[in-house]
């Protein structure tokens, strides 16, 4: 077993968290739609305003995986949550519990934050993915549907016209 840990993303990170990012959306097969570059991720993460923090795992001194996430809120629960965005173990170093070792290092942040609860989205076709979540207890929401408007249309939703 490779000797592993996780820490919170500091400045300096952005190359291999957008490296791992870019990994994700490979498997994904999403890699068309990476449009981040490292000055986006620091400023996401380290920025005036951030909005996103970061836990990233390395094995040794490579960075091997990476959990990304930010805070949403429940006006049903009348707390924030913790929304996971994505979460990412290259396949050399899958099977050592480092996926399992950042989600309870984000469930331990989300309890100390006050959390209500903590959400992800997962591909309906990654069923290693949806099998591995559910060995943590984690519950689909079936009845629920992702619903995205892209900056074109928003853009369009502004414009003037009939009401």
């Amino acid at each position: 077993m490779s000797d592993w840990s996780i820490r919170p993303a500091q400045p300096g990170d952005e190359a291999s968290i957008l490296g791992l990012i870019r990994s994700l959306a490979r498997y994904e097969q999403l890699e068309h739609e990476v449009e981040a570059t490292p000055e986006l991720i620091a400023d996401a993460l380290f920025g005036e305003t951030p909005s996103a923090e970061a836990l990233v795992a390395h094995v040794g001194e490579q960075p091997v995986g990476f959990a990304l996430f930010f805070h949403n809120f429940s006006t049903f629960l009348g707390r924030k949550g913790l929304y996971l965005e994505d979460l990412y173990v290259e396949p050399s170093a899958r099977g050592q519990g480092i996926g399992r070792a950042l989600l309870r290092a984000l469930a331990r942040i989300a309890l100390e934050r006050g959390c209500g609860r903590m959400e992800w989205s997962v591909l309906d076709w990654n069923t290693p993915a949806i099998e591995f979540y559910q060995t943590l207890g984690a519950v689909p929401m079936s009845d629920w549907t992702v619903n995205r408007l892209d900056q074109a249309a928003m853009q369009k939703l502004i414009e003037p016209g009939p009401e």
